[in-house]
């Protein structure tokens, strides 16, 4: 009976060790067939996309279609994948992301690529990769113009609203107490912050400084509020893709490096930062700053 017990154990060791074995040999296989591969077969990628991150990747007047910067380069992307894949009717799927799913969705492959508001930081560095920058931003404070608050030392006692699922809502996490501020509260996207601002909720929001842009230019009276403070936080923003996918992401490089080199970037960005954009004509009226000039002449990821 000990003979017949310990075979059964020795055979439900072995059957146990060749699952496994055949489980990490699915997602060796899955890892080293890549993205590029999944699109090809299906004739379709996934594009992420967001609702409110004006004017990166937002919803203006048709609902199922995305508009926004980073969603032109997402685009220059799409192009690419056509050559790439000679498949000239290669079909486009949007998946809506938040702050808070972005990353799983590409992690997972829900998400094929996300072009948004995403920054390229060290932590998330860890869960997917990220392409040449596109972006330069710093974390700032909106808030009424005769609010008194002028930087972050003013908010103490006071409450502060920021998005969920932020770099911004991480700092500030980090620091309420040092900064004595009242109360930080997290809302589920740059809209809802912004409508809690208004609301008198809080004090102050902090974000991108061209996120804060973005949602000033949608209030009735934009001059009734301002951005102020000196940023402690520089970023960089990125477009994501799925951790390890070395064929893809040069893909994804290269269409934007070439988009740059081009010149064509420039009219992308007038178009979005420097005219009236839907869905109400606003205008952001935000020059390239020289940081993103520098970028753009030596397009680079974080690690470089």
């Amino acid at each position: 009976m000990l003979k017949k017990l310990c075979c059964l154990a020795a055979v439900l060791a072995v059957t146990a060790c060749s699952n496994d074995q055949t489980t990490k040999t699915n997602t060796q296989t899955a890892t080293t067939s890549g993205t590029l591969d999944k699109i090809k077969q299906s004739g379709t990628v996934v594009l992420g996309y967001r609702d409110s991150s004006i004017p990166f990747s937002y919803i203006a007047d048709n609902p199922n279609q995305p508009v926004g910067f980073a969603h032109d380069l997402q685009l220059q992307v799409v192009e690419a994948l056509k050559k790439q894949l000679n498949q000239p009717d290669l079909k486009i799927r949007y998946n809506l992301v938040t702050s808070q799913n972005r990353i799983p969705l590409v992690s997972n492959g829900t998400v094929d690529l996300e072009c948004g508001s995403t920054t390229n930081n060290k932590e998330r560095q860890q869960q997917v990769d990220f392409s040449v920058g596109f972006f330069q931003v710093g974390s700032r404070l909106l808030t009424k113009t005769d609010s008194g608050i002028q930087d972050f030392a003013d908010l103490k006692g006071k409450k502060l609203v920021t998005t969920a699922g932020t770099t911004s809502e991480r700092y500030i996490r980090q620091h309420e107490k040092e900064l004595g501020i009242g109360e930080v509260i997290s809302a589920k996207d740059h809209a809802e912050s912004f409508l809690m601002l208004q609301n008198g909720r809080a004090a102050a929001f902090m974000m991108d400084d061209i996120l804060l842009a973005g949602e000033k230019s949608k209030a009735k009276d934009p001059n009734q509020w301002v951005i102020v403070g000196t940023a402690p936080i520089q970023e960089i923003y990125g477009c994501m893709v799925r951790k390890g996918d070395v064929g893809f992401k040069k893909v994804v490089d290269d269409a934007i490096k070439a988009t740059y080199a081009s010149g064509q970037i420039n009219d992308i960005y007038k178009t979005w930062f420097e005219q009236p954009i839907a869905p109400k004509n606003i205008n952001l009226n935000f020059p390239m700053s020289d940081a993103l000039k520098a970028l753009i002449a030596n397009p680079h990821d974080r690690d470089q």
